[in-house]
């Protein structure tokens, strides 16, 4: 089963430039948010879109729903629209510049978790290659350079979002 997992990671690494060019978000990444996200983030949920969201997140937060990423241009808001980068700092493994080793509060679900004991330790890394590898389809559709945890405005840090590094964000439908 590890074999065969970490057989899949390095296919889908070395696949990653030919794969850059053919994801979509209809073919790969809706599944995989549908399958992985919607519990939270979607309208079945009573997830609300960003902009109700930033009106009230203490009560989104207490109701464990997050803003809606169900759809192409809800998910937009969160790569490239005002809530720039939201998308890409919440689900990051640790490694991107800023990130500082660690990862997104939701890189934990970009697979199946699973525990030698049934308990899971919330504050662990998560070293699953099914994470990694939804990562690399992810990064792979968001375009080569686009990945990036800045925010519209500066915060600490972390710089700007720059017009450059928003032009390189390719997110077919």
């Amino acid at each position: 089963m590890k074999l065969r997992l970490i057989t899949s990671l390095a296919c889908a690494v070395v696949a990653l430039p030919a794969l850059a060019a053919d994801v979509t978000y209809r073919k790969e990444v809706a599944p995989m948010l549908q399958k992985y996200c919607a519990e939270c983030h979607s309208e079945k949920a009573g997830a609300p879109s960003m902009a109700d969201f930033n009106l009230d997140q203490e009560k989104f937060k207490k109701e464990k729903v997050g803003p809606r990423s169900d759809t192409y241009e809800h998910l937009l808001q969160l790569v490239n629209g005002k809530s720039t980068g939201a998308f890409m700092r919440r689900l990051d493994d640790g490694t991107s510049p800023y990130a500082g080793g660690k990862q997104g509060n939701m890189y934990k679900y970009l697979c199946e978790q699973e525990s030698k004991d049934g308990k899971a330790d919330k504050d662990a890394p998560v070293t699953n290659p099914e994470c990694a590898a939804n990562l690399a389809v992810l990064k792979a559709w968001v375009g080569e350079g686009g990945w990036n945890l800045n925010r519209m405005a500066a915060r600490g840090d972390v710089p700007a979002l720059t017009k450059e590094q928003m032009d390189k964000v390719k997110v077919k439908y």
